[in-house]
């Protein structure tokens, strides 16, 4: 009897040692889960300390409504601090800036009265622009959608304000669009959002330039011998080619090849005589355009070579009387030429001014022009390089004025005023630039040194 009970009290105490140890386990884990959720509660409750709700019926005090509102102003006034410290003061020849464009402008012309300015840009609009006033802030617009994928690279009136012709890069290659009635009515009218009917398509040309893009296009009224005043446009292509072209028709009027390279630039002279290409090579070739005593153009013939710069000229503009060249060279100089010579008795153009160019960098080294125009009145030259803006005296080489961040990004064109137009009370000539940032800006003029 003894050996039963003392096996049943052994059985127990085998059974009874691990329940004992499970209960125990479970008060444990009960005991610290209770102490971690009590704890979560507390800081719970610290953290969201209830506040008392405020009577509805009753106004808040003028202390704190006072003390609220100075918060608030302070914290206005730091954040007006800070965001004027980020903005740059214009400069003084900034005049206005006309916004709107989608993406990068290409290229901006004006119209032959400097009272129509026509922009070219990326998002495939060429945009223009009515200009009685260069300080007014509502311009008359006008746009112009291009072809579906159509990229417009260059721009230029054609018989004085109601045509332009823009220079587009297509699938197909470069093409050619004239879009005529482009003028738009004078005065009183404030910024129209209203989309315009589409101007009329007076002439296109498919393949211009084959596979190549236009990279410059130049428009002038041909005014010497027996040119009947109509205008012809340059069309000058990334290769070796350059095309002439019948303002009003779009009729080819002939084409020469550079055979140097590769085409940097090309521009007609005020007149419509000469022809003028640079082509990343030191010299400069000179075309003589041949009327026909019915105005037309008869031929092109090659007349004269500019030789004297020791390296890649890299831009060229004619002077207003189209008697002059102006050059910017990779050597590092300006030059200005006399091309009225007797060319066709083998009379070399002669060097008239050679000018270091100006601008450097931080460490001292020349920055070489991308592109130049010079004013109306023949006594500035405006040159960019990069996005850095620059006026220089023609009669001495020195700098009137210069802008290092014009546009934040690339200044990728730019035109002077033909005529004076107003700013204000005053008229006067006026620069127009095209940037990567999506903006074309009017400049006012520098003065002149007294020297």
């Amino acid at each position: 009897m003894a050996d039963a009970s003392s096996s049943s009290f052994s059985g127990f105490s085998q059974l009874a040692i691990p329940l004992f140890s499970v209960v125990l386990g479970a008060a444990l884990v009960l005991y610290f889960f209770s102490k971690y959720f009590n704890q979560r509660k507390a800081e719970v409750a610290s953290i969201a300390v209830p506040q008392e709700p405020k009577p509805t019926n009753q106004k808040p005090s003028k202390q704190s409504f006072g003390r609220h509102n100075l918060k608030k102003s302070q914290a206005r006034s730091h954040s007006n601090v800070s965001n004027k410290s980020q903005i740059k003061p214009h400069h003084p020849l900034e005049v206005n800036t006309l916004k709107g464009h989608g993406d990068s402008v290409t290229a901006v012309s004006f119209s032959s009265d400097g009272r129509s300015l026509a922009t070219a840009c990326a998002d495939g609009v060429v945009r223009v622009f009515k200009i009685e006033d260069v300080s007014s802030k509502n311009f008359k617009l006008l746009r112009i959608n291009l072809p579906a994928g159509a990229q417009p690279t260059a721009i230029a009136f054609s018989d004085g304000s109601s045509t332009v012709v823009v220079a587009a890069q297509v699938l197909s290659g470069s093409s050619l669009f004239a879009y005529g009635d482009v003028s738009l009515k004078p005065a009183g009218e404030s910024f129209q959002q209203a989309k315009p009917s589409l101007p009329e398509v007076k002439w296109e040309h498919q393949k211009v330039h084959d596979q190549m893009s236009v990279i410059t296009l130049f428009g002038a009224v041909a005014s010497y011998g027996t040119a009947d005043g109509s205008t012809i446009i340059v069309s000058c292509s990334e290769g070796t080619e350059i095309k002439l072209w019948h303002g009003k028709s779009g009729k080819n009027l002939g084409t020469v090849n550079t055979n140097q390279l590769k085409n940097s630039m090309a521009t007609v002279s005020p007149n419509g005589r000469f022809l003028a290409a640079a082509a990343f090579t030191a010299d400069v070739k000179v075309w003589e355009i041949n009327y026909s005593k019915d105005g037309s153009v008869k031929e092109i013939s090659r007349a004269m070579q500019l030789k004297g710069h020791e390296n890649a000229v890299t831009w060229l503009c004619f002077t207003p009387d189209s008697e002059k060249i102006i050059t910017a060279s990779k050597d590092k100089t300006i030059r200005i030429w006399n091309i009225k010579v007797r060319y066709h008795l083998d009379e070399d153009p002669k060097t008239l001014k050679v000018f270091p160019i100006p601008l450097c960098d931080a460490k001292g080294s020349t920055l070489i022009y991308d592109r130049m125009s010079l004013s109306p009145d023949g006594q500035i030259l405006a040159a960019v390089q990069g996005s850095t803006l620059q006026w220089i005296c023609v009669e001495t080489g020195k700098v009137l004025d210069t802008v290092e961040s014009a546009h934040e990004g690339e200044i990728t064109s730019l035109a002077w005023t033909p005529q004076r137009i107003l700013f204000g009370a005053s008229p006067a000539f006026f620069l127009a630039t095209a940037g990567s940032d999506k903006k074309a800006k009017l400049w006012s003029v520098p003065a002149l040194s007294s020297s």
